[in-house]
């Protein structure tokens, strides 16, 4: 049965399969581990946790669908990161948090996810979540970044990737992810090999947004204003080309906000007008500037922000409708993805890669060719060993012309030792020009070696728990704006609130005659933390919401003191 079971009647007639669904019960208790994470479950609820049901089918035995789900949620918000993480936490404490006697044990855990993952319904999940979100804030620009998963196993043959973070080219898989301009999640897509954000942007996430998730504009309102784009995306300097940009307009009437790359020239000082705006209530000042340009014959609005120090950062775009302050907000608003990227990582293990099947790629999907790219490499580090010789030799050639007339036969056996190097780095660098030719660029997965073919890595159940995390991630930002007002650092000092909340005791006080299930938390650790959680309680308590398949409604409570407990908002 494990450690804290219980329900022993229960689960012997889910042994038997005779059991459809395990009962909620609560049961009154004192002290529990984690109580405060309840505080977010009408966040979790108002984020969409429960829009499962509508394409995934139930599972069989003591461990349903509906506990699986809340688990998991439960899971990642009190940062227990995987299941094997559960061997280190008490499961009958636990298991109170959700209505059950214990929470799964890890192996039981591993199965039921393998379950749920076998259905193949995250893709619509996440489809479906991600209109909900864009149709609730009515936006229309979308920022993408991919994120690098390195991978250390032996069973799949990944393609190398450069990670940042590392300084370091690793065999990994990429994802992209959409979010808006406060960071927070939209969907996600995978790259199969190696692809070029432009690729997947043009392949993947413009028909995503297109068909499914970005807000509908009507060929009319496209006709009546030539200026009207569908949506805009921010992206970095990896996608950028203006005739990319260009492409997008043209053929899918989409703006794009980027930073330019390869400014050499500089605007005057009295191009600048000095804007003030607001963030998280402290006044910011910017000095900005715009102008109409062209590159590559696609015309682009060029804003730029002067520093103090007279650095000026370029920002185009081909979006006509925004005002030049809202140009330079939004996309200075893109270090809200990096950050996402940093908490999902620390807080949530955004790098796991949670399943190590292994599927084939179509064979007719074509990659860089691995013998094309080992001779480019090559060829790029001969051709810099070409380039020191020659500077090299320029100064010896320098120094033989100043220095003293009795040294020039010394300098004479050194440039010839380098002249003879050179000579023979640059016969090398034209025979692997020539071996370079007979192999293409691009060559389909089928052409390549068997035993260098790649292929990747299962992503459903990735992607099953990357949009319990998104959920997770959007509910503790709501939760925390509840107490924004209560700190002047809002970004910092709420979530770790939040957190703190989260992992605070609470008591559980179920009254089935009355249908309640009353949550008193334990006191913070400092009174204006505890002033915030009076004023959660309140909000909290003005949701009336229900427990998942219960009648019980919700009562959120503080406790004041050791003695003095119970108060009521």
């Amino acid at each position: 049965m494990g450690i804290g079971a219980t329900r022993y009647d229960e689960r012997m007639l889910a042994s038997k399969g005779q059991l459809e669904k395990s009962p909620i019960k609560f049961l009154p208790s004192e002290g529990i581990e984690f109580g405060g994470v309840l505080f977010l479950l009408p966040s979790l609820l108002a984020t969409g946790l429960l829009s499962y049901k509508n394409y995934y089918s139930e599972l069989s035995g003591y461990y349903d669908l509906d506990t699986i789900i809340l688990s998991l949620a439960f899971m990642y918000l009190c940062r227990i990161k995987n299941p094997e993480q559960l061997k280190h936490i008490s499961p009958g404490e636990f298991g109170k948090l959700i209505g059950l006697d214990r929470i799964a044990e890890a192996k039981n855990l591993r199965f039921k996810i393998s379950q749920i993952v076998e259905q193949k319904q995250a893709g619509n999940w996440n489809r479906s979540l991600a209109k909900s979100w864009v149709e609730t804030e009515q936006t229309a620009l979308y920022y993408i970044d991919g994120h690098v998963k390195v991978y250390s196993g032996y069973k799949a043959n990944l393609g190398r990737k450069h990670i940042s973070r590392l300084k370091l080219c690793l065999p990994g898989m990429t994802e992209f992810w959409i979010n808006n301009s406060e960071g927070l999640p939209f969907f996600v897509v995978t790259g199969e090999v190696n692809e070029k954000m432009q690729e997947i942007i043009l392949d993947k996430i413009i028909p995503e947004l297109l068909e499914n998730v970005a807000i509908k504009i009507s060929d009319e309102q496209l006709k009546a204003d030539p200026d009207l784009p569908r949506f805009t995306l921010v992206f970095d300097r990896e996608a950028y080309s203006p005739k990319f940009f260009g492409k997008l307009w043209t053929e899918h009437r989409i703006a794009v906000l980027t930073y330019r790359k390869n400014v050499k020239d500089k605007w005057n000082d009295s191009d600048f007008i000095e804007q003030e705006i607001e963030i998280d209530s402290n006044k910011v000042k910017m000095e900005l500037s715009e102008k109409s340009i062209k590159l590559n014959n696609v015309k682009l609005r060029e804003v730029r922000k002067k520093n103090k120090n007279s650095h000026q950062t370029s920002i185009i775009t081909t979006n006509k409708k925004l005002t030049t302050l809202f140009i330079a907000i939004k996309m200075f608003s893109r270090w809200t993805q990096e950050n996402f990227f940093k908490y999902l990582r620390n807080d949530y293990d955004l790098d796991r890669i949670a399943h190590y099947l292994v599927n084939d790629i179509d064979d007719d999907f074509k990659v860089v060719n691995p013998l094309h790219r080992k001779l480019t490499n090559k060829l790029k580090k001969t051709r810099e060993k070409i380039a020191r010789r020659r500077a090299i030799l320029f100064e010896l050639i320098e120094k033989n012309l100043t220095d003293d007339s009795d040294k020039t036969e010394k300098y004479f056996k050194k440039q010839s030792k380098v002249k003879e190097e050179l000579q023979q780095f640059e016969t090398e660098e034209k025979e692997l020009i020539e071996q370079r030719k007979q192999h293409s660029y691009k060559i389909t997965i089928k052409e390549m070696e068997e035993k260098i073919r790649y292929n990747k890595l299962d992503i459903e159940s990735k992607l099953f728990q990357n949009i319990i995390k998104m959920i997770c991630y959007r509910a503790e930002t709501s939760f925390s704006i509840l107490i924004a007002a209560h700190y002047k650092k809002k970004t910092d000092q709420m979530r770790a609130l939040t957190k703190s909340l989260i992992k605070t005791k609470a008591d559980i006080i179920p009254d089935y005659k009355n249908e309640t299930l009353t949550v008193e938390l334990y006191s913070l650790s400092n009174p204006r933390d505890n002033n915030a959680a009076i004023e959660i309680c309140q909000f909290l308590n003005e949701s009336e919401t229900k427990f998942p398949r219960t009648n019980l409604k919700l009562i959120y409570k503080f406790a004041t003191g050791p003695t003095t407990r119970g108060q009521e908002f």
